[in-house]
């Protein structure tokens, strides 16, 4: 009779039974006539103890010469163990090689950033980077879940677009057919807008990319973003949707990755405090609370990331800053009919000194201010034309946002650096592996 394959993470539902685990050796140590191995399978990390009488000597004796990251089948009986990584361990009966592995190059030492980089493909497999790709896919689970339980139709837009919203500086140009360059895309906004007008609420989730030099703890070439678009919604709509929407993600992070966030050394009480309503402040406000905490802060130009780390430093929830000058925000940003130099727009700063997670606002929907403002940014109008159609047939006030995933894994998890939320991340010196 053959014994189950399970999985490590449900390793306490077969207590005292004979299971075998299907993995990879992370590590192992021996002591006198027991060996201890921690072999890993992708759902977890577990510790088998194989002592010389259960597995025979010549067993034994190959054991002792499994090298980091050899795959194996190991077999044994589940044993309760509160000193044992996850409170079980396996007392192995046997084990068969699958694939060898020598001279694996990421060993328990130090290593740097650059050597683990150039490793990418090899250094996903440490309990930490696992923890955070973990993290993310629930971050991924969570957002979807929660736009589709909000009403919100999924409707992807093209990574292929054959005009710039806001000029080609940063965006990476692509050989379509013939003579024909496209480009890859910054933002399903555009798109999003026509989506929205056919289905009320929409969502696009999917790779963007942003061809700015920047070399920065917060910045990758490509990444994914969620945008929600809404037909019929003001800038407080789209406020309220963003602050459901982040809360809804950590609350969901808290309660299904507390284990990962745990090895993660987290301090999740951060976390805990994440409710709505959150903190709101506009541009102006902001700027002078910069210069009161002694920042060159030049008011009437964007918020520069060491001045996002100093306002979401003063919170303890993400801050909702609003009301930027219209200059320094797209053409496409409707302005407030009171203040008309100030965009109707918003910017979700994460606590904690992570920054922005969130930008977005109420677009512009007069059809003779939107021509004017596309030709104030020398843009061709005939590559909008069809952008244009949205407010000739129907315009409606409409809002939406872009949230970034792997700031918000970032500031979820409590890293340093974003490229770690990403399998294989993409800088501007990096494009190997």
């Amino acid at each position: 009779m053959s014994i189950p394959t399970i999985s490590i993470h449900r390793i306490g539902e077969h207590a005292g039974q004979d299971v075998q685990i299907k993995g990879w050796l992370h590590n192992r140590r021996s002591s006198g006539k027991i060996h201890f191995l921690v072999v890993r399978d992708g759902t977890g990390f577990l510790q088998v103890v194989m002592g010389k009488n259960d597995v025979g000597e010549e067993a034994f004796k190959a054991a002792d010469h499994l090298s980091q990251e050899t795959s194996l089948v190991v077999r044994g009986n589940v044993r309760a163990d509160a000193r044992a990584k996850g409170g079980y361990e396996l007392v192995a009966s046997g084990f068969d090689v699958v694939g060898q592995s020598h001279d694996y190059p990421i060993t328990p030492k130090e290593h740097g950033v650059d050597y683990l980089m150039d490793r990418r493909h090899l250094w996903i497999r440490a309990e930490r980077q696992t923890a955070i790709l973990k993290v993310r896919h629930e971050v991924v689970n969570a957002v979807r879940d929660f736009f589709n339980s909000e009403g919100f139709i999924l409707a992807d837009t093209p990574i292929f677009t054959p005009a710039a919203c806001e000029g080609t500086t940063t965006l990476f140009p692509v050989q379509y057919f013939d003579d024909t360059t496209a480009y890859l895309t910054q933002s399903g906004q555009l798109y999003n807008e026509a989506n929205a007008m056919a289905l009320g609420k929409v969502y696009c989730f999917g790779p963007t990319f942003r061809a700015e030099k920047s070399k920065t703890r917060r910045h990758l070439t490509e990444f994914w973003m969620v945008e929600p678009e809404m037909a019929y919604a003001d800038l407080n709509d789209v406020i309220n949707l963003a602050e459901r929407l982040v809360t809804s993600v950590v609350a969901r992070v808290l309660d299904k990755r507390a284990a990962e966030l745990k090895f993660l050394e987290r301090d999740t009480t951060k976390l805990e405090a994440v409710k709505t309503p959150f903190p709101r402040m506009t541009y102006d406000d902001a700027a002078r609370l910069l210069v009161e905490k002694g920042m060159p802060f030049q008011h009437g130009t964007d918020l520069g990331g060491t001045d996002e780390t100093v306002l979401s430093q003063q919170f303890d929830a993400p801050l909702c800053v609003t009301h930027y000058p219209a200059a320094v925000k797209a053409f496409y940003m409707k302005s407030d009919p009171q203040q008309p130099d100030k965009a109707l727009c918003v910017d979700v700063l994460a606590p904690e000194g992570y920054g922005e997670i969130i930008g977005g606002g109420q677009r512009l929907d007069d059809l003779d201010i939107l021509i004017q403002r596309i030709k104030d940014h020398e843009l061709p109008q005939e590559a909008f034309e069809w952008y244009l159609d949205l407010r000739r047939y129907g315009t409606v006030p409409h809002g939406g946002f872009g949230m970034g995933i792997e700031r918000v894994v970032t500031w979820i998890c409590g890293l340093e650096h974003l490229r770690e939320t990403i399998p294989y991340p993409r800088m501007l010196y990096r494009i190997y592996p």
